[in-house]
């Protein structure tokens, strides 16, 4: 899942695109996903940024959710396309232009290939995009220095105060609201990672 600007990221995921989106998946949504449509309005618009192949567009969208999915992958964002049956956006976090249009935002395992200096523009794109009262969820990887993965993907690894700061940068937040975990990526490396749940004032 990617809305990257880092080109070998982009390329990683659009030569594994197939491989990426067939990837055996939980059965079980995580729990902040669960906690995210519990706390929407119902029939809300979201925006799945960084939408991979649409795993979790679709499972918003069988919720009555309104879902606009994007990503800078344009093989994934085909997949996503054929998923979904509707079009989905290819573009990255710098191309955010949308002003309170959603309800909510699902930046699942993408903004960590923002540079560590993209981060507060992206996050105030999000901040912006979204209604007042707005739903802002994301997940990333931390605990490294900035560098690539085994597959050569680009990871920033955030940590808590470069989100605090990149959340102060964008405006206003009524709640803001950390959880970490440690799982297995794609890459089949464990990595620490920072869960945020946040709503706009």
């Amino acid at each position: 899942m990617t809305t990257s600007n880092d080109p070998d990221t982009i390329a990683f995921y659009d030569a594994e695109a197939d491989t990426y989106a067939a990837k055996e998946r939980d059965v079980d949504l995580p729990p902040s996903f669960l906690r995210l449509v519990t706390a929407l309005p119902p029939g809300g618009h979201m925006l799945d940024l960084g939408s991979g192949d649409g795993h979790y567009a679709h499972a918003f969208e069988a919720r009555g959710f309104e879902v606009t999915a994007m990503d800078a992958s344009a093989g994934l964002a085909a997949i996503a396309s054929r998923n979904l049956r509707k079009p989905v956006r290819v573009a990255r976090f710098d191309e955010l232009e949308d002003v309170a249009e959603f309800d909510g935002v699902w930046a699942h395992a993408s903004l960590h290939h923002a540079p560590l200096e993209a981060l507060p523009d992206a996050i105030a794109r999000i901040h912006r995009s979204l209604r007042p009262g707005g739903l802002f969820h994301m997940s990333v990887k931390t605990g490294k220095p900035a560098g690539r993965d085994r597959l050569g993907r680009f990871y920033s690894y955030p940590s808590r105060s470069a989100i605090d700061h990149a959340l102060t940068h964008a405006g206003a937040w009524a709640e803001t609201d950390f959880q970490t975990t440690h799982r297995e990526g794609y890459d089949g490396v464990a990595t620490d990672w920072i869960i945020l749940f946040a709503r706009k004032a």
